[in-house]
């Protein structure tokens, strides 16, 4: 019966460093998901700013000093223009109308950003959801070490239960420990990304507005000074 009992407690010392490791990811990917959130909304509202500055949609094109998720989307969508506006773009990928090659690098940039944002949710999600079933397994399999001990010295005191019974506990308790903070963290981290996905659609449709006024063939930086026109007012014009 010692052979069994050490491998029970091995069991449930499994479980305990098992949730041990699952609090240690959930609290890595908070850190570096903040970061992350962080620095995109940073950027994007930094490009915004200098985007909707810009005189006209050809001096937003050469907007190429910030980095983030808006930046790129942008830079896809006039990559997509430059190429549907010069002659002797016959492959499949240019073929199509110029609103629709367009919005589908639009599209596409977008789903790669969400991608990107979207990383690391599932670890939480399964963690969330998978924690108090691993902290029940643990308290089952005490509850069991306990009757195998009862069952073996034929009596049920205290001092016979107290220590598989509080393995049990500590296997309850610590599961619902790791579970909470990534149910917290998948949640949140969830609104921002829908929060982010939302603004990079309303700029993406900003933009496809503009780009039905301004042709991007032979297209070069223009002189500002002659630029009459804010492009906020193009956009909703």
């Amino acid at each position: 019966m010692a052979i069994v009992s050490s491998s029970t407690s091995l069991i449930v010392d499994s479980v305990l460093w098992t949730l041990v490791a699952f609090s240690v990811v959930t609290w890595t990917l908070l850190a570096v998901k903040g970061v992350q959130n962080f620095r995109a909304g940073y950027q994007n509202k930094r490009y915004k700013q200098a985007f909707w500055a810009a005189p006209d949609l050809l001096s937003a094109a050469e907007i190429n000093d910030f980095k983030g998720p808006a930046a790129r989307v942008a830079q896809a969508g006039f990559n997509a223009l430059r190429d549907a506006d010069t002659p002797g773009q016959h492959d499949l990928e240019h073929s199509g109308e110029r609103q629709d090659l367009l919005e589908r690098s639009l599209r596409q940039q977008i789903l790669k950003e969400r991608r990107s944002l979207e990383s690391g949710l599932a670890v939480l999600a399964s963690i969330g959801s998978t924690s108090p079933f691993v902290g029940l397994f643990g308290t089952v399999w005490g509850i069991m070490h306990a009757l195998t001990d009862i069952g073996r010295l034929g009596t049920a005191s205290l001092e016979v239960v107290a220590g598989p019974i509080g393995e049990a506990l500590v296997a309850t308790g610590l599961g619902i420990a790791v579970a909470v903070p990534a149910v917290l963290a998948y949640n949140f981290f969830t609104r921002r990304l829908k929060l982010a996905s939302g603004d990079l659609d309303d700029f993406a449709a900003d933009l496809i507005n503009l780009s039905r006024k301004v042709s991007f063939r032979n297209s070069r930086k223009p002189d500002v000074a002659s630029s009459v026109v804010n492009i906020k007012k193009e956009a909703f014009a």
